[in-house]
């Protein structure tokens, strides 16, 4: 039996503050929103255009609130994760649906003042370790499976 793989790797900037909430359970969750580029050949002019692409992530538990501490608009960031998406019904009554990132590993390629060395910002995913190892100075941030609500 073939089995499906739900992996994505994405580099880019924040597009706003992170947005940590609790749930009535007490889960912390974060949410933040990261801008892609992606390079398409203008067919017109034969350049090469930019056009941003705007997603969603989240992540749960103990990470949430390390990550909120850390993370700022503009921040650029690595993010490893899996796809879900999601639908609800909003109160004027339509039916709603989005696709979110949630975040397994997420690594920022952005020193934070007064760190020294250590990163090397790449535009290329394949290069960015994702093995949950801290960048230079950074506090590791681990999450367990019981810190995931689904």
């Amino acid at each position: 039996m073939a089995r499906n793989i739900n992996r994505v790797i994405i580099t880019g900037n924040l597009t706003r503050d992170p947005e940590l909430r609790t749930t009535p359970g007490g889960t912390q969750v974060l949410q933040i929103g990261v801008a892609v580029n992606d390079s398409r050949k203008n067919p017109q002019t034969g350049s090469w255009d930019e056009y941003p692409n705007f997603i969603d992530c989240v992540t749960f538990g103990n990470r949430a609130g390390a990550l909120a501490n850390l993370l700022h608009k503009g921040s650029r960031v690595a993010i490893e994760g899996k796809l879900r998406w999601s639908s609800w019904q909003a109160q004027d009554g339509s039916k709603r649906s989005k696709i979110e990132v949630i975040i397994d590993e997420l690594e920022l390629l952005t020193p934070r003042s007064g760190a020294s060395g250590g990163y090397v910002p790449t535009d290329n995913p394949s290069q960015v370790p994702t093995s949950g190892a801290p960048a230079s100075g950074e506090p590791e941030i681990k999450v367990y499976d019981d810190d995931i609500p689904f």
